[in-house]
Order: structure tokens, then sequence, then C-alpha cells
């Protein structure tokens, strides 16, 4: 049992150690600060994804739309109203949540094709009323001048923030997977009915976990616009929702680390790419390649069996081979 607790904290132990090793390599250079900031809030938007898809079959298309809403509340509070980051923090992870838990009851019981295109209507609905908002969103100008963190207001200190947030909610994470409640998200996303037959009302159930994920996107908001100090209706849009997605897909959606890794891959192999229509074509054979070769992602796959598996079917075709070869002498 005590291994077993102790087991939940390896992939938040293994974020805290790469960073340890990272940060004094990095420490001096304030481009790959900015970027390593970068990577974890995307890293935590990816984990929404990973929590919500990954672990409860709800494949959203809005992590960034969700991020958008806290972002803006953060944002409106921070800059419009001059109240303190703490208060936005708090509007960040509420207003996700209380949106998407009402609109998880409606779409959870929707198969997954509809499922995905309700929650791109969510992007592009954000996305008109960001635009449309005024002086209230900032309109198509955007809202500068969001102040940065009193207790992080410096590169290094916002990038140990950010990688602790990204362990905390690795931390938080592990332990809702293992318990009862994440028992039964595996039963209601796997077989649906044998959870309503015991008893699982599946709808809520299901509807209070994608809360919580869209919660974490929140987060994420949060910690983006308070690093950037901006935020406009081109910040965080469906587009940039759908490279959540493949951060999550390509690294493991299922996994702990694998929504991170797909974060810190697709957000660095972006520095040394052209123009953003190359950018989509290799994220979309990137895709391919991983949906052919490991459907379940890097960290989601068993390589060994994999390729356990390719060495058996070669030797098996070199021995048809060698049979066929040897009735036709």
């Amino acid at each position: 049992m005590r291994s077993n607790t102790l087991s939940r904290f390896i992939p938040a132990l293994i974020v805290v150690i790469t960073i340890a090793l990272i940060t004094p390599v990095i420490a001096a250079s304030p481009f790959w600060l900015d970027n390593s900031v970068l990577v974890a809030i995307f890293s935590l938007l990816a984990l929404s994804v990973g929590m919500a898809y990954g672990q409860a079959g709800i494949l959203s298309i809005a992590p960034a739309a969700f991020g958008a809403i806290g972002a803006y509340a953060t944002a409106i509070v921070t800059a419009r109203y001059g109240m303190s980051p703490l208060l936005g923090l708090v509007l960040a992870l509420l207003l996700p949540t209380l949106l998407a838990y009402p609109m998880a009851r409606a779409i959870t019981r929707l198969s997954p094709l509809p499922l995905s295109i309700a929650t791109i209507l969510l992007s592009i609905v954000l996305e008109m009323a960001i635009r449309e908002g005024g002086d209230f969103t900032g309109g198509y100008i955007g809202i500068s001048g969001i102040p940065t963190l009193w207790f992080a207001d410096s590169l290094f200190s916002m990038h140990i923030l950010s990688w602790a947030l990204v362990a905390g909610v690795i931390i938080l994470y592990a332990n809702l997977t293992v318990s009862a409640t994440g028992r039964a998200v595996k039963t209601a996303k796997h077989d649906p009915l044998r959870a309503t037959a015991d008893g699982i009302n599946v709808p809520a159930l299901l509807a209070v976990y994608f809360a919580l994920s869209s919660s974490v996107a929140g987060l994420a908001g949060w910690l983006y616009a308070h690093h950037l100090t901006y935020m406009g209706p081109d910040s965080l849009t469906m587009h940039v929702s759908i490279r959540i997605v493949l951060m999550a897909v390509i690294g493991g959606a299922s996994t702990m680390l694998g929504p991170v890794l797909g974060a810190a891959f697709l957000t660095l192999i972006t520095l040394y790419l052209p123009a953003a229509e190359t950018q989509g074509m290799i994220f979309g054979a990137v895709l391919i390649l991983v949906l052919l070769v490991a459907p379940n992602g890097a960290l989601g796959t068993n390589w060994a069996k994999l390729f356990s598996k390719g060495r058996g079917r070669t030797a098996a075709k070199t021995a048809n081979g060698k049979n066929v070869t040897g009735g036709a002498t």
C-alpha cells in the first residue's frame, strides 16, 4: 500500500528532477527561460486534455477557450480594476468550472464526434464574444498592461512557479486517478452500462471531471496572462486548442507525463520551423505517424512489446519465405 502511495509522486518527481537539471543551464538565458514558462503553460493545458480525454473519454477541442476565460478574467480584474492577481486566480479557476459543468451535462450523452463539434462551437462563440466585447474585453485590440505577479516578477521566478504548478497539478491528478472517483470515471469511460448498474450517475460524474479539467486550463490561462502581460483575441484560439490536443495525443493522453512531453516537443520544435503553414503540415504528419505506430502516444505505448511483435513478424515472414523456397526446390 505504501509503495502504491509513493508511486503517485513519481511523475511529479520526474518533472522536478528534470527541471532541477535544466535550470542551471538556462538560468542565464532570458530566451530559454521564456520558452520554459511557455512549455509549462502548454503542459497545464495539455494535462487538462489528458484529464478530459485520456481519463474520461471526453474529446474537447476547447482547452484554449477555457484557458482564455481564465486569462481574460484575471486580465480584466487586474488591468481594468486594479485588483489582486490572487483574485484573478480564483476567478480563473472558478469561471471555467462553472461554464464547463452544465455544458458537460448537456454534451456527455452525445457520441464523440457531436461532442467534439459542440466544444468547437464553444471556442467559436467565445472568440466572437471577445472580439465584440468592446472596452470590457478590449475587442480586437485586446488588454495590455496586465501586471506581473508580485511574487514571481522575474523570468527566473516565473519559470520556477510555472513548473511548481505543473508538478502540483500532476500530484493532484495522480491522486484523483487512483481515488474512488477516478476508478468510477474509468468504469464510466469503458463500460457506462456497468457503471450505471453500479449506481453511478455517469453524466454527472463525467461533467464533474470535465469541469475539473477545465479549471486546470483556467489556471494555465491565468499564468499565460500574467506572463505575457497582454491578452488579445488571437492569443488562445481554436487553432491553439487543436495544437494542445495534438500535444496530449502525441505524448500519451492517458498518462501523467505524456501531455507534458507532447507540450515540450511541439512547443520547442515550433522554434525551428518556418511559416505556420509548414508547421501545420509537420504537426499533421507527426500526428498521423503517432496514430499509425503508437496510437496510445509516446508514453502510452509498450515499445518493448511493439518491437518484439515487429521482430516476431519479420522472423515469421523469413521462415515462411524459406519454407516456400524449400518447397519449390
